[in-house]
């Protein structure tokens, strides 16, 4: 239960020396530099902009082609190929992505043309099919569509609405051009016709031209999109070819695509090659340098400042400085538990970090996470069926993140746990072997519970809840006072401690003789009567402690006291506190009826083959469902309670996480060589 201890280094070494410093130190990964120091005139920042957004440029080629690649030739993976963690590469292949980078850049690029050539292609093959679908009601025309003419007469070609016919148009012409329809007349011809649209073509006289489309276009009509050379057939005919020659050019893009597949291990080599190129170039920019030397500080671990000193001063001439934290400074935060405590520091990470003078909680929190959590899912199978996966996908994946594997161990204990809790309350898969035995062996046989079976005596289960919790609350109140006594605030430790649990004491003793815990607890305490007066004394003095000095800070006696009574009004805070970890009840009570039932729907079905089949795949289907909804909601509430109820009573949180220096790598990690 601590807060790792961190140290300020500085390291001033010669210029000549930075890059092999640079690159030691983002191999250690031990080092958060200190990017905030400000230039004078001795020392200046290079400007390392050009080149740390050159190596981006290049890094992030690289994952777009890994991506378009996944799109055309996806590697074969099992559904947990998330845990095997990044790929092992050696330094030999590292050596070779160095020494080829631009060459496998260029790759990279060629990667991305053919994928935008082939969406390029694939968008033009929907223009054209587009072209040869509004083509189609002209098939019957045989003569180009476009305007025609002759020495005297021109061909007008387009579209009017589908409800018109011949007679309608002739009528229209007929009214609005009389003298053309009388002098010469037009010919209107029919090439098709749909339900929203006909296709016509109209020959009239050249020096007509103008005024018979204008007396059709007053009905609806209009010309064609396209205006093509060639008949609608022939037309067709180019386009269907151009289409052929695209998917052609598709199917050789897709196959050089696929081919380029076999360098995905380079390319994923070199976009993490030039990836922690960048981010040196970004430290490099932010260092203080003069003409012959460089200087370089921040933060690291106080067990990684001597190694970390020895290694450099050993093989560079340089100067190392170490020197302590001074009081109340903000440093970067490490946490750093007992082996069963760090799985649950992802659960204090994910509330907030300790700031300077805080403890860390992790290892109080884990005990009572991993209690309650049991709790709440309470049934011995499924904390087995927990507790073996996990142990076999720790042990089967040893690569995986350190994240996942915090995770998984986690549940890991969370399970066994559940198994312990599941063995005191007779649950497993809520009550098969009950139900297994009467269905198929005809005598019903009932493995005890250790403890007691919550579903026939809830309230039991419900008092023992409140218990926990009021522990629990109270171990929170505990660690406020030990913190105030740590900063040597006595009053505060009295004032905002003491009176509190003298009072809450107090009223939980008059709480347990009275009719009301009697009635939920289903049993009759009595305390002696100098015990009774006792706990009213303890509650009363309490109280009026409280409401004299809460306000302590303020010398206003009226406000003084009225900021002490709404101190005191937080004991419905308290109450409300306490009752929140009923959901130990509720959740655990939820697992073993939702388990009952489905285990009911299982027998209900006739013993015979089918029968037994059906059984067998309600009883997988139903517990799968019922422990996935089950184990959500556990590590929901039992964050909550930690969250909510335990850190409200003395944790704020706050503090920054430690970001070290090092090679971030997304997809390779390099061998690391040994020597015998």
């Amino acid at each position: 239960m601590a807060v790792l201890k961190m140290q300020k280094i500085s390291i001033c070494a010669l210029k000549k020396d930075r890059k092999a410093i640079l690159e030691q130190l983002q191999h250690l990964g031990v080092l958060e530099v200190d990017r905030d120091k400000e230039e004078d005139a001795f020392f200046q920042k290079m400007d390392t902009t050009g080149q740390r957004m050159k190596f981006e440029k290049a890094a992030t080629a690289a994952d777009q082609a890994l991506g378009i690649l996944d799109a055309y030739a996806r590697e074969k993976k099992s559904l947990l190929s998330s845990l095997e963690g990044k790929e092992l590469i050696d330094r030999e292949l590292e050596e070779k992505v160095q020494t080829s980078g631009p060459d496998l850049i260029k790759t990279a690029r060629r990667i991305y043309d053919l994928d935008r050539e082939y969406a390029e292609l694939r968008a033009g093959i929907a223009k054209i099919e587009n072209q040869i679908e509004s083509l189609m009601p002209w098939m019957a025309l045989d003569v180009p569509l476009q305007e025609g003419k002759t020495k005297r007469t021109a061909l007008i070609l387009g579209t009017m609405p589908g409800e018109l016919t011949l007679e309608n148009i002739y009528s229209i012409l007929l009214e609005k051009t009389p003298e053309v329809m009388e002098k010469t007349g037009v010919d209107v011809h029919l090439v098709s016709a749909e339900s929203n649209m006909i296709c016509i073509a109209v020959i009239c006289l050249k020096e007509q031209l103008q005024t018979v489309e204008e007396a059709l276009r007053s009905a609806g009509f209009a010309r064609p999109s396209q205006n093509w050379s060639k008949t609608p057939k022939e037309q067709k005919e180019v386009l269907e070819t151009e289409i052929a020659a695209s998917r052609e050019r598709m199917t050789q893009c897709e196959a050089e695509l696929k081919s380029l597949a076999s360098k995905r291990k380079e390319l994923q080599a070199v976009a993490d090659y030039y990836r922690v190129r960048a981010d040196k170039y970004a430290v490099l920019g932010d260092l203080l340098q003069s003409k012959r030397t460089f200087v370089i500080s921040g933060y690291i671990p106080a067990c990684e400042s001597g190694p970390v000193e020895k290694s450099l001063t050993e093989k560079y001439n340089c100067m190392v400085d170490i020197e302590d934290i001074e009081e109340g400074e903000e440093a970067p935060v490490i946490l750093k538990n007992n082996p069963f405590s760090t799985n649950m520091e992802g659960i204090v990470e994910s509330y907030g970090l300790p700031h300077a003078g805080e403890i860390d909680p992790t290892t109080i929190m884990s005990f009572f996470y991993v209690f309650f959590f049991g709790m709440m899912l309470s049934d011995a199978a499924y904390g087995a069926v927990v507790a073996i996966v996990c142990a076999i996908l720790v042990k089967k994946y040893p690569r995986m993140s350190q994240s996942m594997a915090k995770s998984l161990k986690l549940f890991f204990y969370c399970g066994v746990s559940t198994l312990v809790w599941g063995v005191l309350f007779g649950g497993y898969f809520g009550n098969i072997v009950d139900i297994v035995s009467e269905k198929f062996f005809g005598h019903t046989v009932t493995v005890p519970a250790l403890w007691f079976v919550p579903l026939n005596d809830p309230m039991k289960l419900l008092v023992y809840s409140l218990l926990f919790g009021t522990i629990h609350l109270f171990v929170g109140l505990g660690i406020k006072g030990y913190l105030c006594l740590k900063d040597g605030k006595v009053v505060d430790f009295i004032c905002d401690v003491v009176l509190w649990f003298v009072m809450l004491v107090g009223l939980i003793l008059m709480l347990l003789p009275s009719d009301i815990f009697a009635s939920i607890a289903q049993t009759t305490i009595v305390f002696p009567a100098a015990l009774n007066t006792a706990a009213k004394v303890m509650a009363a003095g309490g109280a009026i402690g409280i409401v004299l000095m809460s306000g302590r800070a303020n010398k206003n006696p009226a406000l003084r006291l009225a900021l002490g009574a709404y101190d005191l009004y937080n004991v419905t805070g308290w109450l409300s506190d306490a009752l929140s970890y009923s959901r130990l009840l509720a959740l655990g009570l939820a697992t073993g009826v939702i388990a009952s039932v489905i285990n009911q729907m299982g027998a209900m079905l006739p013993n015979n083959v089918i029968g037994v089949i059906l059984f067998i795949v309600i009883f997988i289907v139903g517990h799968v469902l019922n422990l996935a909804i089950n184990l959500l909601g556990a590590y929901v509430h039992t964050n909550r309670l930690q969250f909510v109820e335990f850190f409200g009573k003395f944790y704020e949180g706050g503090g920054k996480a430690f970001e070290p220096f090092k090679e971030n790598t997304k997809y390779v990690d390099v061998k690391e060589e040994t020597t015998l």
